[in-house]
């Protein structure tokens, strides 16, 4: 997980986000979700819960950790800069959280820290800050957040490709359907959550989809 902050991040060009709520509904217990998405090549995955972070959630969190670890995976934690420590893992955070230096004092030098942003303006504050990759969306409309920012488009995703050198992971209504799109507008990476998930949510089709993406973002 040690990344030096000097070093220009290598992200993998699908970025896979385990949503606990998105996989609760569809039934899907979190540590499936992980194996099958590691076993069908994920390269980086991300944990994501919004609710109230309980010992069930670290616990479920640190073994979600130890399966990345197991196959050689980044594993980044959203919000949380106290899991992802415990954890050893890489940190995740938005507009609303620990602002990027006080979460780097918390990290260290050597973990990979990210931080979305939504507009130009945020976008040109990040480039000061102590982060090794952004995030920068939503490209489309989506269904991953209540209160969703404006739509950036590709005309946008492609301006924050000019504005910032740091890797850029692109988020919001991302699917197989227009990941080339993005990919082509200049996005280093796609951050996915809702397209990942088939019907029925169990481990083979998931890792079905996961082979799927990969073949279709490495084209």
């Amino acid at each position: 997980m040690m990344d030096s902050i000097g070093s220009k991040l290598t992200i993998p060009r699908l970025y896979p986000i385990l949503d606990t709520e998105a996989l609760s509904r569809r039934g899907c217990p979190v540590e499936t979700a992980a194996e099958a998405m590691l076993e069908g090549g994920a390269r980086i995955l991300q944990f994501r819960h919004k609710g109230h972070y309980s010992r069930a959630v670290f616990e479920q969190c640190e073994r979600v950790a130890e399966l990345a670890r197991r196959a050689g995976a980044l594993f980044i934690v959203n919000d949380r800069a106290d899991f992802a420590l415990l954890v050893d893992a890489g940190l995740h955070v938005g507009q609303d959280d620990l602002p990027p230096c006080d979460a780097r004092r918390l990290i260290g030098p050597g973990r990979i820290l990210g931080f979305s942003t939504h507009n130009p303006a945020q976008l040109a504050a990040a480039a000061s800050e102590p982060l090794n990759y952004v995030a920068f969306g939503p490209v489309f409309a989506t269904r991953s957040k209540q209160n969703p920012d404006p739509v950036v488009g590709l005309a946008g995703l492609a301006e924050a490709k000019r504005q910032i050198s740091l890797p850029l992971v692109a988020i919001g209504g991302i699917t197989r359907a227009n990941a080339r799109e993005v990919l082509a507008a200049g996005a280093d990476s796609v951050a996915v959550i809702q397209d990942l998930l088939p019907d029925p949510c169990d481990f083979q089709n998931l890792r079905a989809r996961i082979e799927e993406w990969h073949r279709l973002v490495n084209q």
